[in-house]
C-alpha cells in the first residue's frame, strides 16, 4: 500500500514538473502577432461561423425552388373487414402502399428572398473582414502599449535606483551632521513616488500583456515575448503617409455594410409587392397498392397523378398595402441613412488627419522635452552629489522627470492610435 502511494505521488510530481515546463511561449513580431491573431482569436472565429451560417440559411431560401421529393410506405390492416354492398359483399384485405411524390412551387417572393440572403451573406463577409481588421487594431495597440510600458518600467527603475544611491548618500550625510534630517526625508519621499510609479507601470503592463493573450486566443498563463521595440515601429513616413492617402468610401466597412442595408431594404419592399402576384405550384406522384391476400377487391386508387395549382391573391381587407407602405418608408429611411454616413464618413476623415497631424507633432515634442528632463536629472544628481545643489532641487527635478515620462508615453499611444483610426477609416492597414 506504501509503495502504490509512494508511486502515486511521484507521478503526481513529474506531471506538475511537465506541465509547468510546457507552458506555452510565444515569441512574435507584430506582424506575427497579427497572423497569429488571426488564426486563434475566438470573436474572429465567430465571425467566420456567421458567414458558413449565412450560406445555410441562403442555401435553404434556394432550395424552396427547386424539386421537393418525398416518398412513404403505408401498410393497412382491416381485420377482415367487409363492405356490405346489398346483393353482395366486398372483403378488404390488408394491403401495403408504396407512393412517391415529386413537386416544384415558383412564385417571385422565393426569387426575391433568395436574392436577400444573398445580401445577408455579403453583409457577413463584410463583418467578417471588418472584425478581422478590429482584432489585428487591438493586437497593434496592446503591443505598443506594451513596449511602451516596458520601457517606461526601465526608465523608472534607472531613475529609482539614483534616488536610492542619492538617499544612501544624504543618510550618511545626516550621520556625520552636514546635511540635515529633512533633506533625507524629502529624498525618501521621492523614492517611494518613484516605487509607487514602478509597480503600477508594472501592473499596467500585465494587464496590456493579459489584454493581449486574449486578443491572440492565449491561455492566460502562457508567456508572450515581443521581438520587436518601439524604435522599429515608430515610422513616421508610413504614419504620414496616411495624411496623402484618397479616401475611397466604397472601400470603407461602415460605408459598404450601409450600402448592403439599403439594397436589403429595396429587396424587402419587392418582396411585400409580390405578395400581389400569383403562385403556382406542380407535382406529379406514383402510387402502387401491394394487397397481401388473393381475394378480389376493388382498388380506387390510381397509380400516377399529375396536379396544378395556381393561387391568386384576391382580397387582404389592405394588409398587403399597408405592408408595401411600411417597406417603402424603411426603404426611404435606409437611403436617409447612407447620405448621412457618406457626409459624416467625409467630416470623420479629416478630423482623423487633423489629429494624426497635431498628435505626431506633440509626440515629437514630448520626444525632446524627455530627453532635456532626463539630462537635467542627472545633472541634478551629480551636483546634489558634489554638494552645489539642494535635496528640493533634486525632488523637483525628480517630478518633473516623472511628469515627462507619463507625457511621453501619453503622446506616443495617442499617435498610435490615430494612425490606427485613419488606417481602419480608409481600410489601408500598413503592417510590414
Amino acid at each position: 500500500m506504501r509503495n502504490r502511494i509512494f508511486v502515486l505521488m511521484l507521478t503526481i510530481f513529474f506531471v506538475g514538473i511537465t506541465t509547468t515546463f510546457a507552458q506555452e511561449k510565444v515569441s512574435l513580431t507584430l506582424k506575427e502577432a497579427r497572423e497569429y491573431a488571426w488564426e486563434h482569436n475566438r470573436t474572429l472565429k465567430n465571425a467566420s461561423l456567421e458567414v458558413k451560417k449565412a450560406e445555410a440559411i441562403r442555401w435553404q431560401a434556394l432550395a424552396t425552388m427547386l424539386p421537393q421529393v418525398s416518398g412513404s410506405i403505408e401498410y393497412n390492416n382491416m381485420f377482415g373487414y367487409s363492405m356490405d354492398l346489398g346483393e353482395f359483399q366486398i372483403s378488404m384485405p390488408n394491403s401495403i402502399n408504396y407512393s412517391g411524390r415529386a413537386s416544384v412551387s415558383f412564385s417571385g417572393a422565393q426569387l426575391i428572398s433568395v436574392q436577400l440572403e444573398n445580401i445577408s451573406k455579403e453583409m457577413a463577409n463584410i463583418s467578417h473582414d471588418q472584425t478581422e481588421d478590429e482584432v489585428a487594431d487591438q493586437v497593434k495597440i496592446l503591443y505598443y502599449s506594451a513596449l511602451v510600458l516596458e520601457k517606461t518600467t526601465d526608465l523608472l527603475e534607472k531613475n529609482l535606483k539614483n534616488l536610492q544611491y542619492l538617499l544612501t548618500l544624504t543618510q550618511k550625510s545626516v550621520e556625520v551632521g552636514i546635511a540635515e534630517q529633512t533633506d533625507a526625508d524629502k529624498i525618501e519621499v521621492q523614492v517611494a513616488s518613484m516605487e509607487t510609479n514602478v509597480n503600477s507601470t508594472k501592473r499596467s503592463l500585465e494587464m496590456a500583456y493579459n489584454s493581449l493573450r486574449l486578443q491572440l486566443g492565449l491561455d492566460v498563463d502562457s508567456e508572450i515575448e515581443l521581438t520587436q521595440t518601439i524604435e522599429e515601429l515608430m515610422d513616421a513616413e508610413r504614419a504620414m503617409a496616411l495624411l496623402d492617402a484618397d479616401f475611397m468610401l466604397d472601400n470603407n466597412y461602415d460605408y459598404q455594410l450601409m450600402q448592403q442595408n439599403v439594397k436589403l431594404a429595396e429587396k424587402q419592399l419587392s418582396l411585400k409587392k409580390w405578395q400581389y402576384a400569383p403562385s403556382i405550384t406542380a407535382f406529379y406522384q406514383y402510387t402502387e397498392k401491394d394487397y397481401l391476400s388473393d381475394e378480389q377487391t376493388m382498388n380506387s386508387t390510381p397509380p400516377n397523378m399529375f396536379g396544378l395549382t395556381l393561387n391568386i391573391p384576391v382580397f387582404s381587407s389592405g394588409s398587403r398595402y399597408k405592408a408595401v407602405k411600411e417597406a417603402k418608408f424603411n426603404y426611404e429611411q435606409k437611403a436617409n441613412l447612407l447620405d448621412d454616413t457618406r457626409e459624416s464618413l467625409i467630416i470623420q476623415h479629416r478630423q482623423l488627419r487633423y489629429n494624426l497631424k497635431s498628435n505626431y507633432e506633440t509626440y515629437q515634442t514630448q520626444v525632446k522635452n524627455l530627453v532635456v528632463v532626463q539630462r537635467v536629472f542627472d545633472n541634478m544628481s551629480r551636483k546634489y552629489e558634489q554638494g552645489v545643489a539642494s535635496s528640493l532641487d533634486v525632488t523637483n527635478s525628480g517630478s518633473e522627470l516623472i511628469s515627462a515620462q507619463n507625457t511621453y508615453v501619453q503622446a506616443l499611444l495617442e499617435v498610435v492610435n490615430a494612425q490606427i483610426e485613419l488606417e481602419k477609416l480608409l481600410n489601408a492597414q500598413m503592417y510590414d
